[in-house]
């Protein structure tokens, strides 16, 4: 695979980019402040043009930005959409995109689901989205990240997520987009302990992490919707992150139910503040926090 040099991911604490508040980003007049990257979804703006095209071109000039996919269906039985993926490399280039991550899911099946499937955790799985992703990496000529996801049910599973999740990243020799509330939403939803899950995972391979809220619907049933406030568990699990990994960039998503600019700025620092925190655990330890940690 030919990678273009000097791809690097982000640096600090950012936060997911709704057109809600785009008009206040725009403004530059020190309402992102505090915000060091953002994130977007390419599928959402590949092809925007007029006003808002013109607004996220502006802003792409002025932030760091990532990029994390929707439609990819990296474990769907499909073949891959190669001219989506054109669209994507072309989107990520002429915006100077630091990294693009995508789901370890499936969402298509001669069309699109409208959701994020969960894929058997199985041997054959691992070889055919391994090699999925190599494809993707080879025609985007970067090395991407694969999230572990929020799911409902494990459709034959012969091995376990964790072990799933680490051989496909072995596999393809891909990166990590460590999502902190998948784990413990799942870890309710399947009755694990999310602090040793979360310290089995491939953290080196973490190029950055995401941190959101979610939906409790009954005590063993949380759903992931990125549509509340994150809770104090979920915090409590990224300081366990970045004690384990060092200072992880960490994405706060909100999709739904979005509050003031100002709320979200006040979780994004809460963000800053745990990095800081877990860097300094990881000194007392003698720990070096970027140890380890692998750039695509």
């Amino acid at each position: 695979m030919a990678v273009h040099a000097g791809h690097e991911g982000p640096q600090g604490a950012g936060l997911g980019l709704r057109r809600a508040f785009m008009a206040e980003f725009a403004a530059d007049d020190g309402a992102a402040e505090g915000v060091d990257f953002l994130e977007v979804a390419p599928e959402n703006w590949i092809d925007v043009g007029g006003r808002y095209g013109h607004s996220f071109r502006a802003l792409t000039e002025r932030f760091p930005f990532v990029c994390h996919g929707l439609s990819l269906s990296l474990g769907g039985p499909t073949p891959l959409d190669r001219s989506l993926l054109e669209a994507i490399k072309h989107f990520l280039n002429s915006h100077d995109i630091l990294c693009y991550t995508e789901h370890l899911s499936a969402c298509t099946d001669h069309g699109h689901l409208h959701d994020l499937m969960p894929i058997p955790f199985t041997e054959d799985a691992v070889h055919y989205v391994a090699e999925r992703v190599r494809v993707v990496q080879d025609v985007l000529e970067r090395r991407i990240g694969v999230e572990n996801v929020s799911y409902y049910a494990a459709p034959g599973p012969e091995m376990s997520e964790l072990d799933f999740i680490r051989a496909v990243v072995e596999e393809a020799d891909c990166l990590l987009l460590l999502d902190v509330n998948n784990i413990y939403v799942n870890s309710i939803n399947f009755d694990y302990d999310p602090v040793a899950f979360l310290r089995g995972m491939p953290g080196e391979r973490a190029i950055y992490a995401h941190v959101a809220g979610h939906v409790r619907e009954a005590p063993d049933l949380r759903i992931d919707t990125h549509g509340a406030t994150v809770i104090d568990p979920v915090w409590d699990l990224l300081d366990e992150a970045y004690v384990a990994f060092g200072p992880i960039p960490t994405v706060l998503e909100r999709d739904f139910n979005l509050p003031p600019l100002a709320d979200l700025l006040t979780e994004v620092g809460r963000i800053r503040e745990a990095q800081s925190s877990g860097a300094l655990s990881r000194g007392a330890r003698g720990a070096c926090p970027s140890q380890g940690r692998t750039r695509g």
